[in-house]
């Protein structure tokens, strides 16, 4: 995230106490803020609310940073959240906060995190503000619950639309939907409506690149460790495509590689399932699905923004979303 936003976030957290162990809770606060990020949702708030005539250093600009700050606090307790949930090993190149403190701790600084967002948000003072928040929490809880449930239950039996269907409500709307709402929200104007639409295809883009970069990106690009889906168990277009039509000894050790916990899991097992997603077509088709996506939604969103106040912002915001629904790293 841009440093005026990090020091927005960090200003919101407790400071340094007397007591060693309220110092350490504090450190802990910072730790997965300070560990950087690319900040492509706060970004887009930003371009939103200067497409929609509010000017960087303008009165309302302020609000608009508070908002862009409470994004990131999301973004970060989430994910704190979200690595105990999928037992993940790494997050933005080091090891998972509950890796390094344990889960009763690491839970603890997700809360904690999530009311300091409530705080921002607060402190924006921008009318529908949080009626926005609220949506964007309820949609990402919803598809966050599909996919674990799916996990928990071992759950293989699904297609690519139940796919499609989890990660619009658990990626879409807190990536680019709720984003594009906001920054309008914060020019003081009324949300498109094609916002919804094209942010649910462009956020299905968004994942799908993702879960490709899963399995065959830079692991210092990526931030995360790849292949770790498959330790994970998670269920993407790609392993479903690949699924219905994987040879039978195949598919036999797939699915009974992921009836175990990942602990459980056989390393060269996984292995060969990583190359055998590799070696079939499923990444093209993926990434042809992700492209069909991008496609469909940055012409809704280059429609939204036709008569948009800033001409020279939308053309920048469209550029931006181009990039983040077709990104190769």
């Amino acid at each position: 995230m841009r440093p005026e936003l990090l020091d927005r976030v960090l200003a919101l957290l407790p400071q340094e106490s007397g007591r060693p162990e309220l110092r350490h809770f504090s450190e802990m606060l910072r730790d997965y803020p300070r560990r950087g990020g690319k900040g492509v949702r706060s970004e887009l708030l930003l371009a939103s609310a200067r497409t929609h005539g509010l000017r960087p250093g303008s009165a309302g600009w302020e609000g608009a940073l508070w908002l862009a700050a409470a994004l990131e606090l999301f973004q970060n307790w989430v994910l704190i959240h979200d690595d105990i949930e999928d037992d993940s090993e790494e997050r933005r190149g080091r090891p998972a906060l509950h890796r390094l403190h344990g889960v009763p701790l690491a839970i603890n600084v997700g809360d904690a995190l999530h009311v300091y967002m409530w705080e921002a948000v607060h402190r924006a003072g921008v009318p529908g503000g949080m009626e926005e928040f609220l949506a964007m929490i309820h949609r990402t809880a919803e598809g966050q619950h599909l996919d674990l449930t799916w996990v928990q239950h071992r759950e293989w039996n699904l297609t690519e639309a139940d796919y499609l269907e989890m990660v619009r409500l658990k990626t879409a709307h807190y990536t680019v939907v709720v984003p594009l709402r906001l920054g309008a929200r914060a020019a003081g104007v009324t949300p498109d409506d094609r916002f919804t639409p094209a942010g649910l295809a462009l956020g299905a883009a968004f994942q799908i690149r993702d879960d490709v970069l899963n399995l065959r990106g830079d692991p210092h690009l990526y931030g995360k460790e790849i292949g770790g889906d498959l330790l994970e168990g998670k269920r993407t277009l790609i392993v479903l495509h690949w699924l219905a039509q994987a040879p039978g000894e195949q598919r036999r050790v797939f699915l009974e590689q992921m009836g175990r916990d990942r602990a459980e899991k056989d390393p060269a097992a996984i292995a060969d399932i990583h190359r055998w997603l590799l070696e079939s077509g499923s990444v093209g088709y993926a990434q042809d699905y992700a492209d069909a996506q991008a496609r469909e939604g940055l012409g809704l969103l280059e429609e939204a923004l036709a008569d948009a106040p800033d001409q020279d912002a939308a053309r920048e915001l469209l550029s931006q979303m181009r990039e983040l629904a077709t990104r190769e790293a």
